[in-house]
C-alpha cells in the first residue's frame, strides 16, 4: 500500500518525506541538462538521483519568497498541465483563491495580458447573464452560438476568472512542460517559481525546485508546501496590521 505523504503545520518537507515521495528520481543522464547538474547526487540503472539536501534549501528559498508574497496578499498564478499536477493544482489554487491554468497555456497570458483580460470579461459577463436569467432577450440561434463560444472560453479561461492584472509571480509544476509560460515570465520580468526535473534548464528561473516534477506524491508535496508557505504569510501580515503601532 502506498505511503500518505503529509506535509508538516508549518509547511515544511522534511528530507524523510521527500524521500518517501520519491522527490529524488531523477531522469536519465543522456536527458540531463548541464544547469541541473551541480544539483544531482549521483545515479542509479544511469537515472539521475537528485541531491534532496540541496533541494531542501531551494525550497526554503522559495517558500520565503512565497512567505512574503502572501504577506502583501499577492496574486500567484499556479500552472501545471500535465495530467499528474492538475487536479492538485486547480484544488490548491481554488483553496488559495488564486488563479490557476490547467488545460492550456495561452500564448499571451502576461505578454498580451490586455487581450486576454478581454477573453475573462466576456465569461464573466456571460456567467452573470446566465445567472440573472438575462440571456432569454437573445434568439434561439443566438444563444446556441453564444453557448459553443462561452464553452471553449470555460475551458480555457475559466481558472482566470478572477484575474484582474498580471500576476505577482507564477509557480510552475514542471518548467520544461510549460516552457511556453515560463518564457512569458522570464520576459515579461513575473517572478518564477517552479518545481522542475533533471531535464530542465534552470537558467532564468527566479526559484527553481529541483525534484521529482512527475510523480504525484512529490508533486503534492511540494505544492502543498508552497501553498502553506502563502498561508503562513497570510497569517503574519494579519497580525502584522493588527499589532498597535509602537511609539517613538
Amino acid at each position: 500500500m502506498q505511503k500518505t505523504i503529509n506535509v508538516k503545520e508549518n509547511g515544511d518537507a522534511s528530507l524523510e518525506e521527500m524521500f518517501a515521495a520519491g522527490a529524488h528520481y531523477g531522469y536519465s543522464r543522456t536527458r540531463r541538462h548541464p544547469s541541473v547538474s551541480p544539483y544531482i547526487f549521483g545515479g542509479k540503472n544511469r537515472m539521475d538521483i537528485i541531491d534532496l539536501e540541496k533541494t531542501s534549501v531551494m525550497l526554503d528559498e522559495a517558500k520565503e519568497f512565497i512567505k512574503s508574497l502572501g504577506a502583501r496578499n499577492k496574486i500567484v498564478l499556479f500552472v501545471g498541465t500535465k495530467p499528474e499536477a492538475k487536479v492538485v493544482i486547480k484544488e490548491t489554487a481554488e483553496n488559495l483563491n488564486m488563479p490557476y491554468v490547467t488545460t492550456r497555456w495561452i500564448g499571451g497570458t502576461l505578454s498580451n495580458f490586455t487581450e486576454i483580460k478581454k477573453r475573462i470579461a466576456e465569461l464573466e459577463n456571460y456567467r452573470k447573464e446566465t445567472i440573472l436569467g438575462e440571456l432569454e432577450k437573445y434568439t434561439k440561434k443566438e444563444r446556441l452560438v453564444m453557448a459553443k463560444k462561452m464553452e471553449r472560453l470555460s475551458k480555457y479561461y475559466s481558472g482566470l476568472i478572477n484575474l484582474k492584472k498580471i500576476p505577482d509571480a507564477l509557480f510552475v509544476v514542471d518548467a520544461r512542460a510549460e516552457h511556453i509560460a515560463t518564457t512569458e515570465a522570464i520576459k515579461s520580468g513575473v517572478p518564477l517559481v517552479a518545481l522542475v526535473n533533471s531535464d530542465s534548464n534552470i537558467k532564468g528561473i527566479d526559484y527553481p525546485i529541483i525534484a521529482n516534477d512527475s510523480g504525484i506524491p512529490s508533486i503534492k508535496l511540494f505544492v502543498s508546501s508552497v501553498a502553506n508557505a502563502y498561508k503562513a504569510g497570510t497569517i503574519s501580515g494579519i497580525m502584522d496590521k493588527s499589532e498597535p503601532a509602537k511609539e517613538l
